[in-house]
């Protein structure tokens, strides 16, 4: 691959901690590969900066910040899934804005990828956990290249090497590259990337991705105007808004059709498939993460209430044996957690 590879990874080169930001925290579970299968641990490793990890914190998305709401069902997903949580009405929501870095004390600038995690309970004592990214699509298709991204040297040759061994990647460098930059983490659209089956009252199965779409306009930044803006400005500009009043997003759920990749985040589904708003996330209070509610959350995208199971897609059950390792590494540090 020549010219067209060095632009489309240039982003990556740039930004520094693109592919940080682009993981959203997806890993490798042990199992698939033998003899010298990937497990878990050796994945979380691989996000440890050359310094090594932050004692206490997670090991990637290591800087956010908490928010609790509600999130408000219309009753329109009901006639996907038979879960309690798309039945009219709301729902507490512990959630937690983020973006892809190791380091908890990296500049907000430095990362192109944001993300929303969040626990919905409902009153049958039942979860939905989700973490989600700004990028449309994920770097790549399997989580044996993930690894082998995360392991490869930021250099133009050995990305270069890499990007013609997984092509894949082009898309999401593509993103990275041209996609606008806002200054607030309520501007941002964040996507599932992964595929998930809902099952309706009826047993009918449903192949399906969701997004929440931001109800506040994205405003363009040019990127070398954030860093004017202070190391920790997405967490400043989310606490004043909603101070000021709610952030809302709507959660649109897209129904898969015969054919569409439903193994392969990196891949995006054709447009003009059938796309349902079933409820609002309203974000109603933010509090700092160090005695926040979502500190000790493992936002496990397998935890999912009964109308809701994973799909072919081997990513969920890679980022929960992954999330696993990190929870139980950052609850054993918990000393080192600096209180602020």
């Amino acid at each position: 691959m020549a010219e067209p590879a060095r632009s489309i990874l240039a982003p990556f080169l740039a930004i520094g901690l693109v592919v940080a930001g682009g993981a959203g925290a997806f890993a490798y579970t042990a199992g698939w590969l033998s003899p010298d299968r990937l497990t878990p641990d050796r994945m979380v490793d691989a996000f440890a900066p050359p310094g090594g990890p932050a004692p206490g914190h997670r090991r990637n998305h290591a800087k956010g910040v908490c928010f609790t709401g509600v999130f408000e069902a219309n009753g329109a997903g009901a006639a996907l899934s038979r879960a309690r949580v798309f039945a009219t009405g709301g729902y507490p929501v512990v959630g937690r804005f983020n973006f892809g870095t190791p380091d908890p004390n990296a500049p907000d600038a430095t990362a192109r990828a944001r993300g929303l995690s969040i626990k919905v309970s409902t009153p049958d004592g039942q979860e939905w956990r989700s973490a989600m990214i700004s990028a449309p699509v994920f770097p790549v298709s399997t989580p044996q290249a993930f690894y082998e991204l995360l392991k490869t040297p930021k250099d133009p040759n050995a990305m270069k090497a890499f990007a013609a061994a997984h092509p894949e990647i082009g898309a999401f460098g593509a993103w990275a590259k041209s996609a606008p930059w806002t200054a607030s983490y309520a501007e941002e659209r964040y996507n599932s990337l992964n595929s998930f089956i809902f099952t309706d009252s009826g047993g009918e199965d449903r192949a399906v991705r969701w997004s929440f779409i931001p109800e506040a306009t994205p405003v363009p930044v040019p990127a070398e105007d954030l860093p004017k803006r202070g190391r920790d400005f997405l967490e400043k500009e989310i606490a004043e808004r909603i101070a000021a009043g709610p952030a809302r997003w709507t959660l649109a759920v897209t129904v898969a059709e015969p054919g569409d990749p439903t193994a392969d985040p990196s891949k995006a589904w054709p447009a003009g498939r059938k796309t349902v708003e079933v409820g609002k996330l309203v974000a109603q209070k933010i509090e700092p993460e160090a005695d926040g509610p979502c500190r000790d959350v493992n936002f496990d995208p397998t935890v999912l209430p009964s109308g809701i199971r994973t799909s072919d897609d081997q990513f969920p059950a890679a980022r929960s044996a992954a999330y696993a390792v990190s929870f139980d590494r950052r609850s054993a540090e918990a000393k080192d957690y600096p209180a602020k």
